[in-house]
């Protein structure tokens, strides 16, 4: 308890307030479509506050934890077995959701290993490439080999599983950790360059030229974004819907509860169109001051990532502010039509178990190198003043 001295409030204070707002938002985004469809009301809303609490212990325990056990080989071996073998059963045996292959159900809870993909890469390559930078300049192929090998084989995986979303974060988080380690950055700025100007050049053009009755899930979802008025009761249904939402609440919304789209026309309304709910609700902004609040958060995981001494944790904060960021960003591109709709949810905000714990855990390893930075300031100042 004795470190509970050190809580970062940068973190903790902006954590809460999302979750506490996100509790409030899942339930307005569901309570009226599910008491049309004869359902209760507070469905959703018991389970996400269960969610939420059980993600605070989970946080309060990562953050008392010994960064060191996260790292331990026989722990990150037993990670990448459990994380390979979900893998294989989604190939065969994954629920389907939206079309996308990427759930595992344990009766009424389901689990997405792609989530828990985010926090297994951030770890396993913030241990391989810390655990060698000194030797990565001088051989860097064979230091680079077997996280590169690691990495392919997730972001494929979550790729077979036609979830595009995840499986661009979960490289973005990579990427952002093989920069941070000290791989070339010219080399990196050329991948990224190369990135952005094939959404621009090349998948602009070719969703244009898709066929509008396609069944691909994926191309579905590109179609829509292209030509989302023309197949507003079809791929473009969600976008459309989104749009008069935003449209409809302006900039201070038409107050809590008051959303129309929420009212069965917008599909997934509390998962990953919640934004579109909350804009329409309580106007744009509200949603400008949840931003800043996730601003903080990644702007202390940075902060965090360059005041450490410790190469490790310094890998761990740029990927978690990494995946906080870039994933806000898809959500948020999909529900303003500025990205295709990948079916990435909304940090803290949106409904859903695996992403709330993945979260929690996040929090706590910031919250625990937070604490490090804290004690080695502490010790400093101790030896100024000798």
């Amino acid at each position: 308890m004795k470190k509970f001295k050190y809580l970062d409030y940068f973190i903790v204070v902006p954590y809460v307030i999302l979750c506490v707002f996100g509790i409030i938002m899942v339930y307005s985004s569901s309570a009226d479509y599910y008491i049309i469809n004869g359902i209760r009301a507070t469905s959703y809303l018991f389970r996400q506050l269960a969610y939420v609490m059980v993600g605070f212990l989970v946080a309060a325990f990562v953050f008392e934890l010994k960064l060191q056990k996260l790292r331990s080989s026989t722990f990150l071996k037993i990670f990448a077995a459990g994380m390979i073998i979900s893998f294989i059963y989604l190939l065969f045996w994954g629920s389907v959701i939206n079309g996308a292959k990427g759930w595992i159900e344990f009766g009424p809870i389901n689990i997405q290993p792609a989530e828990v993909a985010k926090l297994f890469l951030t770890l396993y390559l913030a241990d391989m490439l810390s655990k060698h930078n000194d030797q990565l300049e001088k051989d860097p192929k064979s230091y680079y080999r077997a996280p590169l090998i690691m990495t392919l084989v997730f972001v494929l995986a979550i790729f077979l599983q036609h979830d595009l979303g995840g499986a661009t974060i979960n490289f973005a988080i990579a990427l952002i950790i093989f920069f941070a380690s000290g791989i070339d950055y010219r080399k990196g700025i050329g991948v990224i360059l190369l990135g952005v100007s094939a959404m621009m050049f090349v998948l602009l053009p070719l969703a244009s030229r898709i066929n509008v009755n396609t069944k691909n899930y994926m191309l579905q979802r590109i179609v829509g974004f292209a030509h989302p008025f023309e197949l507003a009761k079809g791929a473009g249904n969600q976008l459309v819907n989104s749009y008069y939402a935003l449209g409809n609440g302006g900039v201070f919304g038409v107050g809590l509860g008051n959303s129309i789209q929420k009212k069965g026309y917008l599909p997934e309304a509390n998962t990953d169109f919640i934004m579109a709910v909350v804009s329409e609700e309580l106007g744009l902004v509200t949603v400008s001051l949840i931003l800043i609040l996730l601003l903080v958060i990644v702007g202390r995981a940075i902060w965090l990532g360059i005041h450490t001494r410790n190469m490790y944790e310094t890998l761990i904060c740029y990927g978690l502010a990494t995946y906080l960021s870039v994933q806000t960003f898809f959500n948020i591109g999909g529900v303003t039509g500025l990205l295709p709709i990948t079916g990435v949810t909304f940090p803290f905000i949106s409904y859903g178990g695996s992403s709330m714990l993945v979260l929690a855990v996040a929090m706590g390893i910031l919250l625990n190198v937070s604490a490090n930075v804290q004690r080695e300031k502490n010790k400093d100042l101790t030896l100024i003043r000798e």
